[in-house]
């Protein structure tokens, strides 16, 4: 069957665009690789933990959008795998390829919506590949998904800055796990520096999100000691985590939680050959999109934190933007059309951005997050290779993270370069003296995801 519109991520971006495209009269189907829609923000959604108070007014708002997603008549396949995206076939249709529980198949679509979303940065520190170190977006998946928290008497540090640190503190501290420690790496005059930002955040419909914010952080405070302006992070221990340590100091703990933001999951963009740009804001590659979500491709657009981080409120809004601009490409609404449906959407983006340049600027990652200042520092995970030998690789004149790849496999293990491939890119270009965002990165190869050589038999048949 061929549809008007496939959509990869039933996340919020997703999940809106759907909406907004099925009720436009678009033959929709959404692909998601988790057993129910949400994504990351909204995991476990429609799950007894959306009624606990645990996890936040914001995370119960999405109860409401995965109703009306259920409501809306969109095919769905959950526990489904987007391994590899044809955008240019023979009939001028794009082809996905796809692997579930059940084998390989593929199916075609006029359109695509990329809705996949975010990762959280890495979090290259000495000893980060220890057991009991994780991201703090793991452990908060694990909350969201069985309502887990760490046993008594776990010893949790979250360490690190951002929105998701406060929030994930404040979640645990709910959920009676309350962590022994927070180590916020925020520079102490972020704030004082950035005030203009705030103000002017202020003035754009940001103050609600701004004081949502700062209760949060009171909350935290309140009940959680925390260490400010730490520098120096690193992981200690023999077979496990034992300690975390930071320059004077250091603390007994069993499970450390690391932070540093997070920054549009760029796989299949990069591997379609989308254009991208290096956003100085937010340290990172994005794909290149317009206003309405239009790529340098005419038949992908992206929804969501894929195309910048914005939050889960922009991303709805954004989402819906994209999904009436596939329906007036298709010719279902017109120009004017158009603007009459997305103009409270695009109201809405504008209010849910209103804080970002703030955020972007308080938050921002230091550099020895970006670049690891430790050669004996695990760079890239999957193949174990350090930071001092990417530098070395650099010094005999790798370029970029593809040069790197050959000549150590960085980028070539499970997670294909998701990972260390931010890392790799920053560590070259300070060996190399070159500017932020000049070193490119690793360019990704179907299958996006693992798959089995007997799942691509079966595609063969």
């Amino acid at each position: 069957m061929t549809y008007d519109l496939a959509i990869i991520g039933a996340g919020p971006a997703g999940m809106a665009a759907a909406i907004a495209a099925q009720g436009q009269g678009l033959v929709t189907i959404v692909i998601d690789e988790q057993p129910a829609p949400g994504g990351q923000i909204f995991r476990g959604i429609e799950g007894a933990a959306a009624q606990d108070r645990t996890l936040g007014a914001d995370y119960a708002a999405g109860a409401t959008i995965a109703r009306n997603f259920r409501a809306s008549g969109v095919e769905a396949r959950f526990g489904t795998t987007l391994w590899h995206l044809e955008p240019d076939d023979e009939d001028g249709l794009c082809t996905l390829s796809l692997a579930d529980a059940e084998g390989t198949d593929t199916l075609q679509a006029r359109r695509v919506i990329l809705a996949t979303g975010a990762q959280e940065r890495p979090v290259p520190i000495p000893g980060w590949q220890l057991p009991g170190v994780m991201t703090a977006g793991a452990a908060q998946i694990m909350l969201k998904t069985t309502g887990a928290v760490p046993a008594e008497p776990k010893r949790t540090v979250l360490a690190g800055q951002g929105p998701l640190l406060w929030l994930l503190a404040v979640q645990m501290l709910r959920a009676g796990a309350a962590p022994a420690l927070i180590l916020e790496t925020r520079p102490a005059d972020r704030i004082r520096e950035n005030m203009g930002l705030a103000t002017n955040a202020i003035a754009a419909g940001g103050a609600g999100m701004l004081w949502k914010g700062a209760k949060l952080l009171a909350e935290a405070r309140l009940a959680i000691p925390i260490h400010r302006a730490t520098t120096g992070l690193r992981a200690e221990g023999d077979q496990r985590l034992r300690h975390v340590a930071w320059d004077g100091g250091r603390f007994a703990c069993d499970l450390l939680l690391l932070h540093e933001g997070v920054i549009p999951a760029t796989h299949v963009p990069m591997a379609i050959g989308l254009e991208h740009a290096w956003d100085a804001a937010q340290r990172c590659w994005r794909p290149m999109t317009d206003e309405r979500g239009a790529t340098s491709h005419d038949r992908i657009a992206i929804a969501g934190d894929g195309g910048g981080i914005g939050g889960w409120e922009a991303a709805v809004a954004s989402g819906r933007i994209v999904g009436l601009d596939q329906a007036r490409r298709l010719g279902r609404i017109d120009e004017a059309g158009f603007g009459m449906a997305a103009a409270p959407a695009i109201a809405a983006r504008r209010r849910a951005l209103a804080l970002r340049p703030f955020l972007d600027a308080v938050y921002a990652p230091g550099a020895a997050v970006l670049c690891p200042p430790d050669d004996a520092t695990i760079a890239c995970r999957c193949e174990e290779v350090t930071a001092g030998q990417v530098r070395a690789a650099a010094r005999l004149g790798a370029t970029g993270p593809n040069q790197v790849k050959a000549y150590l496999r960085c980028g070539m293990g499970a997670c294909q370069g998701r990972l260390c491939g931010p890392t790799v890119a920053a560590l070259i270009e300070e060996t190399r003296g070159l500017p932020p965002g000049t070193a490119g990165l690793t360019r990704p190869r179907a299958p996006y995801k693992p798959i089995t050589v007997g799942a691509l038999a079966g595609l063969a048949e």
